[in-house]
């Protein structure tokens, strides 16, 4: 317990540091842009939430050195490795400048640092054909830094509303964590707890009120940090099955496979445009029937806040099973299928206007 209250409480004190002199640096880390299609705060807020939660991680790696926890190397290997992912995205959040091709570069980057610094690299997915290209050095390379660089951008993506991402990703390391000390790989699960530490102390100032953003730094850390954790678990020990991890992340992995297949195929436009159409906008929008219409501060922030939990019941229907059946490939190929089949049925009924009306919130 010791990792995950360091990176606790360090991640807590920092976010309130940049939470209280906001007013200083808002010129930089403000987000003013209250008008675009996935904005749904009322006031501007500081996007920098990702410094804290890095602060978190770091002295966590500090006090394990101090204490001479013979694991403390594979922190910091992680935190050397996600310099670039949350460096670029940092970057944005205070200049508005970096692309999101640039960050996904960097977060390759960070992955390729991965697979050279920690072994984090996927030799292994049980499914035909997809193993003979991992079984060499360069496919696994490539499957490796498209997956890293793929989940970190879906969690950019679902980071839309208070609460939504962190607490999301804290469940998925938590499972994690789980599995790990299940087959005995207590390194990986103490690593796990810090990162989940650092997403909760976030989380405090981020919801229900939306004090503070997690930005693209954060975001793109975070995402880098879970899909590292991810792919040593299953490079580490052959019993957990490859499809685990993929199984744990399938909300916003499908999520973003699902906004990029919607953009190009039914609407034609390039798949990085913004839209204001993902699942948790539309849950948002035509679940939250109460507050349609309300333009005032603290109407706003109950409507975003109340739209999270939503997204954290789909994403436990996903990481039910992955604990069940961490260790069979046939049994959570079969929970994807049915979470993807889910997912788009729910889908198809909100932007239908078919909602079922037990999910509909009256006041």
């Amino acid at each position: 317990m010791l990792y995950l209250l360091v990176s606790f409480f360090v991640a807590v004190l920092v976010t309130l540091l940049v939470i209280r002199s906001s007013r200083s640096h808002a010129h930089l880390s403000a987000d003013a842009d209250l008008s675009g299609p996935q904005k749904f705060h009322a006031t501007p807020v500081p996007r920098i939430g990702g410094a804290g939660m890095f602060a978190g991680i770091l002295c966590c790696v500090g006090v394990a050195a101090m204490v001479k926890h013979a694991d403390w190397t594979l922190g910091a290997l992680l935190v050397i490795c996600g310099l670039p992912a949350f460096l670029a995205g940092l970057v944005e959040d205070l200049t508005k400048r970096v692309s999101p091709a640039k960050r996904l570069l960097a977060t390759a980057v960070s992955a390729a640092l991965g697979i050279w610094l920690l072994g984090a690299s996927i030799t292994k997915t049980d499914v035909p054909g997809l193993d003979w290209l991992v079984s060499t050095a360069v496919g696994a390379w490539f499957a490796t830094i498209l997956t890293v660089a793929g989940v970190a951008n879906s969690v950019n993506i679902i980071d839309g509303f208070n609460g939504l991402s962190s607490m999301c990703v804290s469940l998925m390391l938590l499972v994690f964590a789980y599995v790990a000390y299940q087959v005995g790989d207590v390194p990986v699960a103490l690593w796990a707890l810090a990162g989940v530490g650092a997403a909760l102390g976030f989380f405090v100032w981020n919801f229900p009120s939306g004090l503070i953003f997690l930005g693209d730094g954060g975001a793109y850390f975070l995402g880098f940090y879970l899909a590292e954790i991810g792919i040593l678990l299953i490079a580490r020990n052959a019993e957990v099955s490859p499809l685990f991890p993929l199984m744990v992340c399938v909300y916003p992995v499908f999520e973003t496979l699902f906004s990029m297949y919607r953009r190009k195929v039914i609407r034609s436009v390039p798949t990085g445009l913004p839209d204001g159409i993902h699942l948790h906008s539309l849950i948002y929008r035509r679940l939250m029937r109460w507050a349609i219409g309300a333009r005032d501060a603290r109407a706003m922030t109950r409507r975003n806040s109340m739209t999270a939990p939503y997204l954290w019941m789909l994403c436990v229907s996903s990481l039910v099973p992955a604990l069940a059946f961490w260790n069979s490939t046939p049994l959570i190929a079969a929970c994807m299928v049915l979470f993807g089949v889910t997912y788009v049925v729910l889908y198809r009924r909100i932007v239908r206007f078919k909602t079922p009306k037990w999910l509909v919130v009256n006041r």
